[in-house]
């Protein structure tokens, strides 16, 4: 039944082998992204458009920034519009900016919105196009030509977006969340600055670093997991089970941040190799249908999906427990895999993440899984396939 997705996989699979897909240079620690902004500096550049959202704009995050520019004579254009699941109208908006402006280098500084709205908005004016035509895998389309320099300065621990050839948009009036695939889409350099996560509130860090763990745990399930991804996702797993309730209780506990920053990363780093799985699919349609938080909707699912894959990767998750020093010594297999999801439940409740999806209903049960088929089957490299069946039964513990 699923031959042809595996198929499909498979040479996603192949390609990401034989390309070399962009590592951006990083910058790690407390004040890096003055560094970052101190480099861009130096490369000459005489006209920089910053994107963000308008809380961290009036919260004063980026001024430091923008006073490092305006200290150097660049002149600077602040796109500050950036919101949560960025639209196509937003993006479009974006680009007119761009041609009225015209930079010669783009900083992205924010969560996981303000990057993937800077990667969409530059691989749209880059190609003259709508971003509805650049959504899916780039392999099946035309192409496409390189963005303006671009750089990124992650202000939350989890999307990894500062690293992967993915940005997600939405089609606000289809109600419908896209994934542009696309190595052109990733920034030349980074900077890891826990600086900038320190206070961030508990709501936040929880639901991000959740994300975070999702890409890491996902990318080492997938059949397409590679020595190199394996690496990433097991340090970054660990790190994040072991930080992340650290941060969360002590937002300004500057260790954490900086290692969950790092964790998110590495994660990113996997994914975008490997890509992710159902958990990811069936998130991106709570977020598209109700405008569910992506990291939460991730946290929620997440235990669930690994429930019923675990027939088909007993043994992953298990060396996910020990890397993880969770479960008891001489466990088996079978033990330490439930041992792992049950520390993913109670890190979800430790945090006072909720078991269910208060928006969900039933009626829209198909809906979310026509799309989240479409989006895993022959895209995802999953262990096991959800039949319509299972996923039925799966959503119908998501209800409130």
């Amino acid at each position: 039944m699923h031959i042809l997705s595996r198929i499909k996989v498979k040479i996603l699979g192949l390609a990401g082998h034989v390309l070399n897909f962009p590592k951006p240079f990083s910058f790690v620690g407390p004040g890096a992204s003055l560094s970052l902004v101190r480099e861009i500096i130096g490369l000459g550049v005489k006209r920089v458009m910053v994107i963000t959202d308008a809380q961290l704009f009036k919260l004063g995050i980026v001024d430091p920034h923008i006073q490092l520019l305006k200290d150097a004579q660049i002149e600077i254009d602040i796109f500050n519009e950036i919101e949560p699941d960025p639209g196509f109208e937003l993006v479009l908006e974006g680009v007119e900016r761009v041609k009225n402006f015209k930079p010669d280098a783009v900083i992205a500084v924010g969560g996981g919105s303000s990057i993937d709205g800077a990667k969409a908005i530059l691989l749209s004016h880059a190609n003259d196009c709508h971003p509805s035509k650049l959504t899916g895998v780039w392999l099946y389309s035309w192409p496409r030509k390189h963005c303006l320099p671009f750089f990124a300065i992650p202000t939350t621990a989890g999307t990894g977006a500062e690293v992967t050839i993915a940005a997600v948009v939405s089609d606000k009036a289809a109600q419908i969340k896209y994934a542009i695939i696309d190595p052109k889409t990733v920034p030349a350099m980074v900077a890891l600055d826990p600086n900038l996560m320190l206070g961030l509130p508990p709501f936040i860090t929880a639901p991000t670093g959740m994300d975070a763990l999702t890409h890491a745990v996902e990318s080492y399930l997938s059949t397409l997991a590679t020595e190199e991804t394996d690496e990433l996702a097991r340090m970054a797993t660990a790190s994040i089970i072991r930080n992340l309730a650290v941060a969360y209780t002590d937002g300004q506990n500057l260790e954490a941040r900086e290692r969950m920053a790092v964790a998110a990363c590495m994660a990113g780093l996997a994914f975008t190799r490997v890509g992710v799985g159902y958990v990811h699919a069936i998130a991106h349609q709570l977020g598209g249908l109700y405008h569910v938080p992506h990291g939460l909707a991730n946290a929620i699912v997440m235990p669930h999906v690994l429930e019923f894959s675990k027939p088909n990767c007993t043994h992953r998750l298990a060396e996910l427990a020990r890397i993880s020093d969770i479960g008891e010594n001489g466990a088996t297999e079978s033990a330490l895999a439930d041992a792992f999801i049950a520390r993913i439940r109670k890190l979800n409740a430790d945090m006072q993440i909720p078991e269910t999806i208060k928006e969900l209903k039933r009626e829209d049960f198909g809906k979310i899984i026509d799309r989240a088929f479409a989006e895993a089957h022959g895209t995802y490299g999953v262990p096991r396939y959800l039949s319509r069946e299972d996923a039925t039964a799966l959503l119908e513990k998501l209800l409130p």
